[in-house]
């Protein structure tokens, strides 16, 4: 194999790795904001249900927004599913990802060597 080959396996290898990664910050943070917005539903479904006119207030885009819980609660459900279908995405990307990176290691016979 010549050295110029085997410079692109090793670039294309370290890609796969920095590629699997970032996916897999990405859904981390993700999920983290879905169950932020999880825990603030709950708290404020009781609210929903008592006092629907009460006052809350919501980060929009940097700015502190008034608003009352019934115009809150139905954003941050839609909020919180998108955020859920965005993981569930990338959930599949990052397993296509992955099958891709196997071959890739099949096909230029790749072993992973652990150093002690």
């Amino acid at each position: 194999m010549h050295h110029d080959d085997i410079s692109d396996i090793q670039q294309t290898y370290s890609r796969f790795q920095n590629e699997l990664q970032s996916i897999a910050g990405k859904i981390g943070e993700l999920e983290q904001e879905a169950e932020e917005h999880t825990l603030v539903l709950a708290t404020l479904d009781e609210a929903l249900e008592k006092e629907p006119n009460r006052k809350c207030f919501r980060l929009i885009g940097g700015v502190l927004v008034e608003r009352t819980v019934k115009e809150v609660v139905p954003a941050l459900r839609t909020n919180r599913d998108g955020i859920k279908k965005v993981v569930s995405t990338l959930t599949d990307q990052i397993k296509a990802k992955e099958q891709e990176f196997e071959n890739f290691k099949r096909e230029y016979n790749i072993r992973v060597v652990q150093r002690a």
